[in-house]
């Protein structure tokens, strides 16, 4: 019995502190606006790569035009792709089609770098929904300026126009604020978020150009990689991308089962860093071994639920832990939302948190054959309501 009674107490310490977790970083970081100086230009690659679809790529070609930045070029990896309506005539626009299909983003980002023009200092990479502000090149400078080899941009909603869109809108900004944030500020990594993201070229093909990587996830071993080199991973939330937000419930359920199939495919790397971070003596590997062995946020709350409630017949003292460990992490989360430019629509929107719940639950019943889905989120905003969603959303 006494075993069976230990092995419980592990069980909800393992799960209960997540829900404390945001609050203790919280109270760790020094929340302080940064004015870097300004940095000299360097020259990008920025790669761009779609799957299957093109129709967002007009859109997000004409952003990367815009940036306030003088030495670039734009690869576009058109994996699987009818390009026939595809032209551009900047010749800073490099369009290629794989002969064979590659359906990878790893493999898509390595056709791109093997067809570089010319060999590129840094290399970003920008999903094929995204777009981005004008400054973006300018705000990762200065991160690099600083000696990092690897900096997270922040991705803000692009779109706004449903409840599933604002929820995902919303969650976002919790995992960036945390995750980025707040993580950075007290010494260790952001984490990284697929695109918007940076590195000097040296170090992407360091890290991944002897992998094969199939399926999503990338990023996870990416990170896992530069973090266990005890390198930082830089954050900015002034190199802003606009990432397109889930707007149906198959969307959603088909994109989190590969994100929470991706969690359990390498979530092992937390325990990794974890104990380099212990032998190292090292906060950036240690802190960011425990974000990484943290499970998907709607997976950790209802197992947080069951334990509550099961401690009811158990012990009120344990229930009351529990409630106020819920207490902290509502709190948390509205420190996010609050520390954020967030709009009020998605403050309005909270409310339908437990549908958006369900539909993450039916993509845990689907996370087995999660690989067997697209390896690219289908798209059905117009991306050229995009600028009337930001312009609406800077009014609020």
């Amino acid at each position: 019995m006494t075993i069976i009674w230990l092995i419980w107490i592990i069980l909800q310490v393992l799960i209960g502190y997540n829900l404390y977790l945001p609050m203790v970083l919280f109270l760790c970081f020094n929340d302080r606006n940064e004015n870097l100086p300004p940095a000299p230009e360097d020259d990008y690659g920025i790669i761009v790569t779609a799957y299957q679809q093109v129709d967002s790529l007009p859109a997000v070609v004409a952003s990367l035009l815009k940036l306030n930045y003088s030495n670039y070029l734009i690869y576009i990896v058109a994996d699987n792709c009818d390009i026939s309506g595809l032209n551009f005539a900047d010749e800073r626009v490099i369009l290629l089609r794989p002969e064979n299909t590659i359906a990878s983003n790893t493999g898509s980002h390595f056709y791109a770098i093997r067809n570089f023009k010319r060999p590129h200092t840094r290399v970003t990479i920008i999903d094929s929904d995204n777009l981005v502000d004008p400054e973006y090149l300018h705000e990762l400078d200065k991160r690099f300026n600083q000696g990092f080899v690897a900096v997270q941009g922040i991705r803000e909603a692009k779109n706004l126009n449903t409840t599933y869109a604002r929820l995902d809108a919303a969650r976002d900004i919790y995992y960036h604020y945390y995750d980025g944030k707040v993580l950075f500020g007290i010494g260790s990594s952001a984490t990284l978020a697929g695109s918007g993201m940076a590195f000097t070229t040296k170090l992407y093909r360091d890290c991944l150009e002897d992998k094969e990587i199939t399926g999503a996830g990338f990023d996870k071993v990416l990170q896992s990689i530069i973090v266990g080199q005890d390198l930082r991973i830089a954050f900015t939330d002034k190199a802003i991308v606009y990432d397109e937000k889930t707007t149906h419930s198959d969307q959603l359920v088909k994109q989190r089962s590969r994100w929470i199939n991706t969690w359990f495919k390498y979530f092992k790397f937390g325990f990794t860093l974890l104990f380099k971070g212990i032998g190292n003596f090292s906060r950036n590997q240690f802190v960011f071994g425990l974000i990484l062995l943290r499970p998907p946020l709607f997976i950790f709350l209802i197992l947080a639920m069951f334990c509550m409630l099961a401690n009811v017949f158990i012990s009120l003292t344990a229930v009351l832990v529990w409630l106020f460990g819920f207490i902290c992490f509502v709190l948390g989360f509205y420190i996010a939302l609050a520390k954020s430019d967030t709009d009020k629509s998605i403050y309005q929107s909270l409310i339908n948190i437990p549908k958006f719940i369900f539909f993450q639950v039916l993509s845990l019943l689907k996370v087995r054959n999660a690989n067997k889905h697209s390896v690219a989120t289908t798209h059905y905003y117009n991306a050229g309501e995009a600028g009337a969603d930001k312009t609406k959303a800077d009014e609020n």
